[in-house]
């Protein structure tokens, strides 16, 4: 059985990137996706430089550079007939310690129902929406502990 190798990249679809751009830009940088580019996609979802048409969703992403690595990213495709579903696209955090710090900053940035998990101590985890109604998570998982025998 091959090895998980991650997700390479999220195309999250929202209403108006208008509404959620302010939020994503101190959300995705503190996440570790800090580098902020555009590109442009057809209705069929095929990506195209801008100079060759004119008829584009403005697509704005974040990258994760590593050296040597190929880029991985979450973007973020305008699309006015979008309906946000139930889906939940969840980040991972390194300490649950920074969720209290997260919560205050989500509540200013525009987050919407956030919640804390309602087992903190074995899932640590805040719940929210962006602005657009898109499902969130932050999450600190704990280490799993090795098995006494």
């Amino acid at each position: 059985m091959a090895a998980f190798l991650g997700i390479d990249h999220l195309d999250v679809r929202v209403r108006a990137l208008a509404q959620v751009e302010a939020f994503y830009d101190v959300v995705m940088p503190a996440l570790g996706l800090a580098h902020k580019r555009y590109a442009f996609v057809d209705e069929a979802g095929d990506w195209y430089d801008r100079v060759d048409r004119r008829d584009a969703n403005v697509v704005e992403y974040y990258e994760a550079v590593v050296p040597g690595e190929a880029a991985r990213f979450v973007g973020f495709i305008e699309d006015p007939t979008h309906e946000p579903g139930r889906t939940r696209i969840a980040f991972a955090l390194a300490n649950s310690s920074d969720l209290e710090a997260w919560e205050a900053r989500l509540l200013v940035i525009g987050a919407v129902d956030v919640e804390r998990s309602d087992d903190m101590a074995g899932y640590p985890a805040l719940f929210f929406d962006d602005p657009a109604g898109t499902k969130l998570e932050l999450c600190a998982r704990l280490p799993k502990r090795p098995a006494t025998t």
